[in-house]
């Protein structure tokens, strides 16, 4: 799924965001990857949804080598990637269930399907009885869902969610990494980016990314069966 070999990302201005990363991550695993702001956690999304590409060392997404001159392949690729960002990007004026839908209009489904499919990603969130409601009348959690059932509505191979438990209380923020687990299986793998370390304590059969200073230490808690 994921494999990166002394990947280092220095962006334009001299900052050296990523140092030497060695990882490899297995389709259906959940991946937390920790550190305080600053630390590289979000470069790292970046590298894996193509938005920026290693300065050296190789990395791997899907079986894709992640390099400028891929890019038109790396177009491809985003179709099987389920994007969560920290400002949700919802449309204005538009219903959770148009917005959810929106997210899959690059795959060239039919309406009919979009729509089914939305349907039962907004019921997998919680959100069924909200579909018709625009978004900007939601609260903030709810909000936070529907950007969840967008990024799952295409059943993507590879969900990656920037600090989505940010401006959340602990319950809540607990009862999306939840919903979060939920959708890997043996097919999907699951990325999730927090500072809230102490949101994990209960998680097992998790691998975690610890990020310092451009650093990333691995560490594999459980296992898989």
């Amino acid at each position: 799924m994921i494999k990166a070999e002394n990947v280092s990302l220095r962006y334009k201005d001299g900052t050296l965001a990523l140092k030497d990363v060695n990882i490899g991550i297995q389709p259906g695993e959940l991946v937390y990857i920790l550190g305080p702001s600053g630390s590289g956690k979000t470069s790292l999304l970046k590298l894996l949804m193509g938005i920026e590409y290693p300065t050296s060392g190789s990395l791997e997404v899907m079986n894709l080598p992640m390099k400028r001159s891929k890019r038109r392949k790396i177009r491809k690729l985003r179709r099987n990637l389920g994007p969560i960002f920290q400002e949700f990007k919802l449309i204005e004026g538009r219903t959770a269930l148009e917005n959810v839908m929106m997210g899959m209009r690059i795959l060239g489904i039919r309406p009919k399907r979009m729509r089914e499919f939305a349907n039962t990603a907004l019921s997998r969130v919680g959100l069924e009885h909200k579909r018709f409601s625009k978004v900007e009348k939601l609260s903030w959690g709810e909000a936070q869902r529907v950007a969840i059932a967008r990024a799952v509505a295409r059943t993507p191979r590879l969900i990656l969610a920037d600090e989505p438990t940010g401006n959340l209380d602990h319950d809540n923020a607990v009862h999306i990494l939840h919903l979060l687990n939920s959708f890997r299986n043996d097919h999907t793998t699951v990325v999730i980016t927090t500072h809230a370390t102490h949101l994990i304590h209960d998680f097992e059969d998790i691998t975690i990314l610890h990020v310092d200073q451009g650093n990333i230490r691995v560490e594999r808690r459980g296992k898989r069966i």
